[in-house]
């Protein structure tokens, strides 16, 4: 019996055996999707993450956040025991910080004549495009002397362009925070999502001096970041803050800490484990999904065979060969796991641009995790129907046909 009839008989007993079939294709179907939907979104969040965590960090960059338990990209809450001195004193006595910048924040009502959006406020000094890595698209960001005089300007992002300003061009004109005018005078740049899910463009960049005097009205900041030299060693200068800021607020031996600092070396850290779960652990997930359905398919085979073994008699009696029967249970059980694995691509695809729309990735490729699918649908596919087909062809013709 050539390939072609072989595969012609299969799909003519799947559709004879329609239930067995169902079951048989559901295994391959449901991890095939999984897995390509856990591949496909876990690498475009990978990419998305790193390139996240080097703009938000950088691998020169130290953060210290106001607080314990704080993680990169976390909403920032008003501070409650770092200070702006305290970020001052960080990078004029400890040597090695190049640049740093102090921030503070909260989420403020922002509204534009009937026009209203809930955005996050960030206060910033004229370091925040060189520490950040973030310039504005449009317009301009405020300079030294804005941060001086306290001066009520702000650079939107584009979310907040998008609901006070739809079409028209935001520069120029004016929004209020709280009950704070401000003139716009920039947009930033576009960012996206952080890895909390956070829009980073529904924010409003204002001088830190003007939230902290204007809206605000505390003299705490919520984090500051610090650019070091690359020759100097983020841990060891960790240390040196962590003892220069308990000394600063005059935590004894024993207290916690009330603050938390993030260096590059914990970054990589959070981002290898974070790694391990998108591409290690969830594909393992899949894996066994498949792994039991082609647990399912055998055993369903082995039912086949004892159900067809007046077929399997018949075909020895006129001459069927051992090899020909082991080559059709085999052929059967492949194209039924290969079709179930086909329609797991079909809801794998779909459902990894719903993952990546939903999440706001970009660049989801889920062809390679296809390829991976196909192939892993073929070999459970013949893994399960190895056994059962040897044993189909092992069958006494005298036997199968009582």
């Amino acid at each position: 019996m050539n390939t072609i009839r072989l595969v012609t008989h299969s799909a003519a007993i799947m559709r004879r055996y329609k239930v067995r079939t169902f079951f048989m294709m559901a295994g391959s179907f449901i991890g095939v999707a999984a897995l390509m939907l856990v591949v496909s979104v876990g690498q475009a969040a990978k990419q998305k993450m790193l390139a996240m965590a080097h703009q938000l960090f950088g691998e020169d960059s130290i953060m210290v956040m106001d607080g314990g338990g704080h993680m990169l990209g976390a909403p920032r809450n008003p501070g409650t025991r770092l200070k702006l001195d305290d970020a001052q004193a960080i990078a004029n006595e400890i040597p090695g910080i190049e640049n740093w910048e102090p921030q503070q924040g909260l989420t403020a009502t922002v509204r534009r004549g009937d026009a209203s959006e809930s955005a996050q406020v960030l206060g910033e000094t004229e370091r925040y495009e060189q520490v950040w890595n973030r310039t504005a698209s449009r317009g301009a960001a405020f300079d030294a002397a804005a941060v001086r005089s306290s001066a009520r300007v702000a650079v939107i992002g584009q979310t907040v362009v998008t609901q006070l300003f739809q079409d028209e061009d935001p520069v120029g004109s004016d929004i209020q925070v709280g009950s704070v005018p401000f003139r716009v005078i920039g947009v930033l740049e576009r960012w996206g999502t952080d890895p909390h899910g956070m829009d980073r463009d529904n924010e409003i960049v204002v001088p830190i001096s003007t939230l902290m005097r204007r809206v605000t009205n505390v003299d705490t900041i919520t984090g500051a970041k610090f650019i070091i030299a690359r020759t100097a060693k983020d841990d060891e200068m960790a240390k040196q803050i962590t003892e220069m800021l308990r000394s600063r607020h005059g935590l004894s031996a024993g207290q916690p800490d009330d603050f938390s600092i993030l260096t590059a070396s914990g970054v990589r850290q959070m981002m290898a484990a974070v790694e391990r779960v998108l591409l290690l652990y969830l594909p393992m997930v899949a894996a066994i999904s498949l792994l039991v359905g082609g647990i399912v398919s055998a055993s369903l085979m082995y039912a086949s065979i004892n159900e067809r073994a007046g077929e399997i008699g018949l075909r020895r009696a006129v001459g069927a060969r051992t090899e020909d029967i082991r080559l059709q249970f085999l052929v059967e059980t492949a194209v039924t796991t290969v079709a179930g694995g086909a329609g797991g691509i079909v809801l794998g695809y779909v459902l990894a641009q719903m993952g990546a729309a939903r999440l706001h990735l970009d660049g989801v490729a889920p062809w390679s995790a296809a390829l991976l699918g196909v192939v892993a649908s073929v070999l459970v596919g013949l893994a399960a129907g190895l056994l059962p087909a040897r044993r189909a062809a092992r069958m006494s013709p005298i036997d199968a046909l009582r």
